[in-house]
């Protein structure tokens, strides 16, 4: 159900598939909350969140009241912080071996090389982790140096009144305490990742590509259950079923839609099936070697009739793969390609120049305002799309892609799943 109907959409289930957060969900309610106030505020719109009606994940009920209809969604949050903490629970040097085999992969793959050529802003942020993490332990390994060669001395000094020395224990002496001190000193830095993020992104981009770019198990297990929570929905009376993927959770989007598609598990006569893909990074994912379940469920998707799947980015988000479209930069674009529309929530035009100038260097806030009001709103607004009349389809119908997108082969990998 692809077409524009002059029929408005009355109830609305959507599903938020979150990035690598290991947040609880609630805070996706709080900032759904905030960001709608302001957003309707702005828009002369009226939206309002009360407690989620039923069982199944966690979520909330919003009613919006825009161009003259009333609309009810049911927001539900697709779970998987339990598995980011779970990726993220490691020793200090469990991470350092999981940062240089990440990095391994990816420059023995040769996918950093390529991904470069789309966009340098997401691999800068995939190399900010390491470079901090080699400095910390830079800074580790030279106090404990310092501090051993310290005690060395003094320790000498003092023996040397006696005519003594403490003679071939002086490098066993000198490298416990370096592994001491570096040791301690790191583990502080791990403590202190909320200001630095190190660890928080090295263990985003080794998730990944620890299984080369396959999907972890435990992830399929959730994947099946996600399928089985929308696949209910969609035999329920809804006029949209609309799945949101931010950042990560674009491609385990792609992942469950595939699923439930292949699988018969979409009838047509149904709700309007609807996939929003926010802020992607699907190229640090399927450019590896062994992401061809990925690029599969991509090139699957493309061609599809019974949905709607519109791709949004911005330059301004530089931990995105702005503009880039995921399909054809993987390599796997089959003729006739139908989807995603893809376009850009232009930062820098649908916030006040103040507004822009208060987020510019706020990368990590940046990634998140496609779930966030604009003051200077253009085509893109989060809050129509997810409680508004229109279905995704209705509402991006004759709109063009961006002229700006990058749509040119670029994976060295493009070998799929069968």
């Amino acid at each position: 159900m692809t077409e524009a109907s002059a029929n408005p959409v009355r109830r609305r289930r959507v599903f938020y598939i979150p990035g690598y957060d290991p947040f609880h969900p609630r805070r996706y309610r709080e900032l759904y909350r905030k960001e709608a106030a302001a957003q309707a505020a702005v828009s002369g719109y009226e939206i309002d969140l009360s407690p989620k009606r039923g069982g199944g994940p966690y979520g909330w009920h919003v009613a919006g009241r825009m161009d003259g209809t009333v609309t009810e969604a049911d927001v539900e949050v697709l779970v998987w912080s339990d598995l980011v903490e779970t990726s993220m629970t490691k020793s200090v040097w469990a991470s350092y071996a999981q940062l240089f085999y990440t990095g391994w992969i990816y420059i023995t793959s040769g996918a950093l090389r390529r991904l470069m050529w789309l966009r340098k802003g997401p691999v800068i942020a995939a190399l900010y982790p390491v470079g901090m993490l080699l400095a910390q332990l830079a800074v580790a390994v030279i106090a404990g140096a310092v501090l051993a060669g310290l005690v060395v001395r003094g320790i000498n000094s003092v023996l040397g009144l006696a005519g003594w020395s403490i003679g071939v224990v002086t490098p066993y002496l000198r490298w416990g305490i370096i592994l001491v001190v570096t040791r301690t000193v790191l583990v502080w830095f791990k403590g202190k990742d909320k200001w630095f993020l190190a660890y928080y992104l090295m263990h985003d981009f080794a998730y990944w590509a620890w299984q080369k770019g396959a999907n972890p198990p435990e992830i399929e297990v959730r994947l099946a259950a996600f399928g089985d929570t929308i696949a209910a929905a969609l035999n329920q009376d809804y006029d949209e079923v609309l799945i949101v993927g931010h950042s990560v959770g674009a491609h385990l989007g792609i992942n469950v839609l595939s699923d439930l598609l292949r699988a018969g598990r979409v009838t047509s006569g149904g709700p309007a099936l609807s996939l929003l893909t926010v802020g992607e990074v699907i190229p640090m994912v399927s450019f590896l070697p062994d992401a061809k379940r990925l690029r599969a469920d991509l090139a699957f998707l493309s061609m599809r009739d019974d949905l709607t799947w519109v791709d949004v980015t911005a330059p301004g988000d530089g931990c995105s793969f702005a503009l880039c479209d995921p399909v054809a930069v993987s390599g796997v674009a089959p003729e006739g390609k139908k989807w995603p529309l893809v376009f850009s929530a232009a930062f820098t035009h649908s916030l006040s120049k103040e507004r822009w100038k208060e987020l510019r260097w706020q990368f990590f806030r940046l990634h998140f305002q496609y779930l966030c009001a604009f003051d200077q709103p253009k085509d893109y607004d989060y809050f129509r799309i997810t409680a508004g009349p229109l279905t995704l389809a209705q509402r991006y119908a004759g709109r063009p892609p961006s002229k700006s997108r990058i749509d040119v082969p670029a994976s060295k990998y493009t070998s799929m799943a069968a």
